[in-house]
Order: structure tokens, then C-alpha cells, then sequence
């Protein structure tokens, strides 16, 4: 061995050299901790959409959330689990509306107006007076300025009497 060489090369001690870097450890760690965290953040997000979703609801009574709403119910999946839905809170809150609307759907209503008269017609008499109650709350959200809103008042007091 020369004088000049020992300086510069040292042979590391065994146990050192079988030894990895620090770098090398603490990458696969932390790639798997990414990995058990992937529940985490869905739920994460998950919970950051249904508040803005909430948000979206109480801001103007949802005047920004029902656009949203009626693209969802063109998806096949999510329009036939929210028309499930709705259905079940009509059965359990009106049951008279909820089988005149399954009636009136089932006919054919939407497309042809002689259908609907001659399913109205069809309509027992209490699921007949909850589904013109309705049509006719419907109405009154429609009336947009002073005299449609009097209009509708002039009318509902007409069929009270």
C-alpha cells in the first residue's frame, strides 16, 4: 500500500455497508402511508361536496343547487336513485299525490293532454283533490309578478266558496 492512497479511501466497516441509505428507506414509507391514506381523502372529498351541497341549499333556497340537481337526474344511475328517493318522501308524506302521480305516470300523461283529462278522470277523489292541491301550489310558484299572484288568490278564494 502506498502512503498517498490510504487517505483517500478508506474501506467502510461491514456492518455500514450493508446498511441502506436514509433515502432509500424513507421513499417506500412513505409511498405506502399515500397509499393507506387514499380512505381518507375520499371521505374527504366526499364530505366536501355534500357541503357544498349544503351550502348551495341555503343560499337563496337552492336557486344555484336546482340546475345542478336536474343535470344529476339525466344520469341514468343517480336520476333513477333520486326519483326512488322522491318517491318515497312523496308516499310518506302525501300517500293520495304519490298514487295519483304513479297513476297519471303510468298513462302517459307528460305526452298527450286528452290522456291526462281522461286519467284525471280515473283518479279516485281524494288522490283527484291532493294532486290539484299540488298543481296547484306548483302555480303559485310560477306567478312571478303582483297581478299573476293576485290572479291566483282571486281564484283559490273563488273555489273555497
Amino acid at each position: 500500500m502506498s502512503d498517498t492512497g490510504t487517505w483517500l479511501a478508506r474501506p467502510r466497516p461491514a456492518r455500514l455497508a450493508a446498511r441502506p441509505s436514509r433515502w432509500a428507506t424513507i421513499r417506500p414509507v412513505t409511498a405506502s402511508i399515500w397509499f393507506y391514506l387514499f380512505p381518507l381523502y375520499i371521505l374527504g372529498g366526499l364530505l366536501l361536496v355534500l357541503g357544498v351541497f349544503a351550502l348551495l341549499g341555503r343560499i337563496q333556497g337552492g336557486r344555484y343547487l336546482k340546475p345542478i340537481i336536474n343535470f344529476m337526474m339525466k344520469l341514468p344511475l343517480v336520476g333513477r336513485l333520486m326519483k326512488k328517493a322522491s318517491q318515497a318522501a312523496l308516499e310518506r308524506q302525501n300517500p293520495d299525490l304519490a298514487s295519483a302521480v304513479k297513476k297519471l305516470e303510468r298513462s302517459g300523461v307528460a305526452r298527450d293532454p286528452m290522456r291526462a283529462q281522461q286519467a284525471l278522470s280515473r283518479l279516485s277523489a281524494s288522490e283527484r283533490q291532493a294532486y290539484m292541491d299540488a298543481t296547484a301550489d306548483q302555480t303559485e310558484n310560477i306567478a312571478q309578478n303582483r297581478q299573476m299572484r293576485r290572479q291566483l288568490e282571486r281564484a283559490r278564494k273563488g273555489k273555497r266558496r
